[in-house]
């Protein structure tokens, strides 16, 4: 080997000598201490400082500072416990006080027990029991713990874990966040404490004196209470049940929306109302949903639809009103009718049918086509339709027909129709079917007449000031009332072109024969793709592989096999929880610490 090589080869054996000496952890420093007490039967390396009169002991070690009462020093290990009244300080945001505290200087991992608070700049830990991990920079308790944060309330878990890089905790089960305003409760929660944001998994709920919101996945701004609810969520507005897809929550505005599938359950008036989109605000008792907006209103013999483009539904419980617009329909089994719009008053039990001009829109039906009623084979049309209900016996009472009233049923064995039209109708129904009908003013007819074999007697077309129609059965019992003009004329006779008066418009195909039909002219729908929370991702437990792999590298370290055992950092179970432990208020000896670590 010549010169220049053995000089290389001293240079890099030198190098190595100095990185691996370099990477080796320092050694804790006692920077303050009253008196130092040295134990024969401790051996040479275990030192015991007490503080004075005037300080405490101080403990400084690669950027973390330690004052204590009393400390216990194992100068080969690089180990050191605290007693007594310990404060540990870490740059300016980290403070931690206890009674008791081991720490390595070769994992840098601190147990901390008895009265244990750790403070950052937005909140306060306190527990029994706190692992601190400074290599990952983390926290962590499974005995226990409770979060105060000013604006956001006070968390409790069982088991809680703090992020100090992400000024993130994880809390697990039994969590309970207790504010003014509410109350949260879960299985797991995600919260960060410069903003505020909590991210909920599993059944979860917020209770709040007007509102309860359930989810199973869910965001919730505790600094603005906003929050954001997927996966069987629903909110509760102490008289309305709000299911959707996804819901958002305003507290401040007492605001809710939702999309997709959803369905809103009014618990006191028995009606339901489902759609794609809604918006629900809780201070003025109103809900407004559209995307093939559905209203129910359940009765125990038969139940009421109504689709729209858009319903309202506004009023407190004991007085409220649906608003139908935009190409309403109505439903029943033996009732169905279609108008520009639908206001139905649930106290009164009045439900009108009303056309709104909207000239320039290209909508014919808008202007054109007019309020419609179709109950057992009658069609009956006009300017606006009233149809008056009996709330307590949940039947249909009356029907009233504004201007340019018009009836028409068809022949029950031709192909011709029987018609009434006037300017008012004023209909009557008993067992919800419609008994007795008074036309009134200008009233003119065209009735097929039958005799009672069904045989066509003639077609009867006359004039009247007022026209009344009964029915009875199969038979329909016509009664001209007031200046009669007219007569029966045979079928022969009577001009095909005659048969139908001005105005006239069957819309029978247009009558909704199930629920199913109140949809049949909607067009396609498209509903927007909820994104929603990302799944929670399960993070590896505080005591991981690496950590548990410095804690082995420096028990390998320790020679002293006795003090090794003594000082050796407590391994958990596990098990998500184990037991709590006792903490005694007095200052632990070394035995009985080696007792507790090893549970």
């Amino acid at each position: 080997m010549n010169l220049t090589i053995r000089y290389i080869f001293i240079i890099a054996c030198c190098l190595s000598t100095l990185l691996s000496y370099s990477q080796k952890p320092k050694k804790i420093y006692i920077e303050y201490f009253g008196f130092a007490v040295k134990d024969s039967l401790k051996g040479d390396n275990v030192t015991t400082f007490v503080r004075s009169d005037q300080d405490q002991i101080h403990v400084v070690h690669e950027g973390i500072d330690m004052w204590c009462d009393k400390a216990i020093y194992y100068q080969n290990e690089n180990f050191i416990e605290a007693f007594s009244d310990v404060r540990m300080k870490q740059g300016d945001t980290i403070n931690m006080t206890s009674k008791y505290v081991e720490y390595s200087g070769i994992t840098q991992l601190a147990f901390a027990a008895g009265d244990v608070v750790l403070t950052e700049p937005q909140s306060t830990l306190t527990t029994d029991t706190l692992y601190f991990d400074r290599t990952k920079q983390q926290a962590f308790y499974q005995s226990k713990g409770k979060v105060v944060r000013d604006s956001s309330g006070t968390i409790t878990s069982q088991v809680g874990r703090y992020y100090m890089d992400t000024s993130k905790y994880r809390f697990l089960k039994d969590v309970v966040l207790v504010n003014p305003e509410y109350t949260l409760k879960t299985n797991q929660l995600d919260f960060y404490s410069e903003t505020g944001h909590s991210y909920m998994y599993g059944p979860s709920t917020i209770v709040g004196d007007s509102s309860k919101i359930y989810c199973e996945r869910g965001f919730y701004d505790t600094n603005n209470d906003t929050g954001y609810f997927i996966k069987n969520s629903k909110i509760n507005y102490n008289n309305r049940e709000v299911i959707g897809d996804s819901l958002y929550f305003d507290r401040n505005r007492s605001f809710a929306s939702a999309t997709n599938n959803i369905t809103v359950t009014d618990t006191i008036n028995k009606s339901v109302i489902k759609g794609h989109y809604a918006e629900v605000f809780r201070a003025k008792d109103s809900v407004f949903i559209t995307k093939r907006a559905l209203a129910i209103s359940v009765q125990e013999q038969d139940s009421l639809y109504i689709h729209a483009d858009t319903l309202m539904v506004t009023g407190k419980p004991e007085h409220r009103i649906t608003r139908a617009y935009y190409n309403a329909k109505m439903y029943k089994s033996d009732m169905s009718g279609k108008a520009d719009s639908i206001h139905a008053d649930h106290k009164s039990g009045l439900t009108q049918f009303i056309n709104i001009e909207r000239f320039n829109t290209g909508d014919a039906f808008s202007v054109k086509r007019k309020p419609v009623i179709w109950n057992l084979g009658n069609q009956m049309t006009g300017d606006s339709i009233h149809l008056i209900s009996n709330v307590e016996k949940e039947e249909l009472d009356s029907l009233k027909v504004f201007k340019n009233a018009f009836l028409i049923s068809k022949d029950t064995l031709g192909d011709g129709y029987n018609q009434i039209k006037g300017q008012r109708l004023i209909g009557l129904f008993e067992n919800n079917e419609l008994y007795n009908v008074d036309i009134i003013k200008n009233a003119e007819i065209i009735f097929y007449s039958r005799d009672d074999n069904d045989t066509l007697i003639g077609i009867n077309k006359s004039k009247s000031g007022n026209i009344n129609l009964q029915f009875d059965g199969p038979y329909k019992i016509i009664t001209l009332l007031n200046q009669v003009d007219g007569d029966i004329y045979p079928e022969s006779q009577f001009p095909k072109n005659a048969r139908q008066f001005r105005g006239f418009d069957w819309r029978g195909e247009e009558q909704p024969k199930s629920v199913e039909d109140l949809f049949i002219d909607d067009q396609p729908l498209k509903l927007p793709v909820i994104k929603g929370l990302d799944p929670f991702v399960p993070e590896e437990e505080f005591f991981d592989e690496a950590l548990m792999k410095r804690v082995n590298s420096a028990e390998k370290e320790d020679k002293n096999e006795e003090n090794k055992a003594a000082r050796q950092i407590p391994k958990p179970k596990k098990s998500t929880i184990i037991e709590k432990p006792t903490v005694k208020a007095q200052t632990p000896s070394k035995s009985s610490v080696k007792k507790k670590d090893n549970r």
